[in-house]
């Protein structure tokens, strides 16, 4: 049975009329969602903690910034735009003591709650608004008048209007222009990481990675290499992305379809598929959560020597020179190998 999808006529803003909605954290996804709100008529704060970099860029977006716990004093609904490694401690720290009956925390990924580094008390609405897009996208497509699809989900509703609630959040993002969709806490944080690892981001540089030494081992020149297998990619994602697998084969050659359709299940094959579910597995028992959380607890030692060991290969040399030749193409800096919030 196909999922409901809710659009703007199934959303008020009057659920968020008249509350302070105050945004913790300021980047990707805080930024976006408080602009977003902000434009559409409602109350927004932005809580950062103290020397935070991104108070500046806050207040000369218009926002009032105050402390985390202060922004949790004030608010009725409370979004958590924080990494999942930052959440505990500022949970911990500046949310728990802060919390009172009738406030509603927002999350857009739902590991810290399905997890439990995160336990609410019963008697605030938990709830959750996760776009399907980076937020420098949502923010874009709202100004545009668009919107990114997004999903909703209720873990606690002692309000009984948690649902309302979130319709309205994703309307006030743009969201609802698109479609929104009702899930669970437990399927978005699930499929979200078993995308992120075995298809979107750890499969797809596996695979460029794995094409691009392929050939380099064959003799064949790097620069080839990188515009076959890293280059025309996107050329091919944003032809699935406009109209499915079976239309970007439309916009393809004869011979570029025949070897899709008869090499592509000898790559990715059963072996391959075996491997996603022992991946999926381990995302459902809470293994990689554990590993995960350990990672972030002890330092990061082995992820920023993985991230070390990706920035220092040859494509990474390669791309950078190629992408020089074409001024046109959006440059972005990467200082280092821990992300900046």
């Amino acid at each position: 049975m196909p999922a409901k999808v809710y659009s703007d006529n199934d959303a008020t803003l009057s659920h968020l009329q008249h509350k302070t909605l105050a945004i913790l954290g300021f980047g990707s996804q805080g930024h976006a969602h408080a602009l977003n709100l902000k434009d559409s008529g409602l109350n927004v704060i932005v809580g950062l903690y103290e020397g935070s970099k991104s108070i500046p860029v806050a207040n000369e977006k218009g926002f009032e910034v105050v402390s985390t716990a202060e922004a949790v004093r004030r608010g009725d609904v409370i979004m958590l735009a924080l990494p999942d490694t930052k959440q505990p401690s500022v949970y911990q720290r500046d949310i728990a003591p802060n919390l009172a009956k009738g406030k509603t925390l927002l999350f857009s990924h739902g590991f810290s709650i399905h997890f439990k580094t995160v336990v609410p008390p019963k008697n605030v609405d938990v709830i959750l608004v996760a776009p399907k897009g980076p937020g420098h996208i949502v923010r874009r497509q709202f100004t545009e008048g668009k919107g990114v699809p997004s999903l909703i989900a209720v873990y606690q509703n002692p309000s009984k209007q948690a649902k309302k609630v979130a319709l309205a959040w994703a309307k006030g993002i743009g969201a609802t222009r698109a479609g929104v969709i009702e899930t669970s806490f437990k399927e978005e944080t699930e499929t979200d990481l078993f995308g992120e690892q075995t298809v979107l981001c750890g499969g797809t540089t596996a695979l460029i990675m794995a094409g691009y030494e392929t050939l380099i081992e064959a003799g064949y020149q790097p620069e080839m290499a990188y515009f076959e297998c890293l280059h025309e990619l996107k050329l091919i994602v944003d032809l699935i992305n406009e109209s499915g697998i079976s239309g970007m084969r439309f916009s393809i050659s004869e011979t570029a379809k025949w070897g899709d359709v008869t090499m592509g299940p000898k790559i990715i094959d059963a072996s391959v598929r075996k491997r996603m579910k022992t991946a999926l597995k381990d995302i459902q028992s809470g293994k990689f959560a554990k590993g995960w959380v350990k990672e972030y607890q002890t330092g990061y030692k082995r992820y920023n020597g993985l991230l070390k060991k990706g920035q220092n290969h040859s494509i990474e040399k390669v791309g950078a020179r190629l992408r020089s030749l074409m001024p046109w193409m959006k440059k972005h800096s990467v200082k280092g190998v821990q992300a900046a919030y």
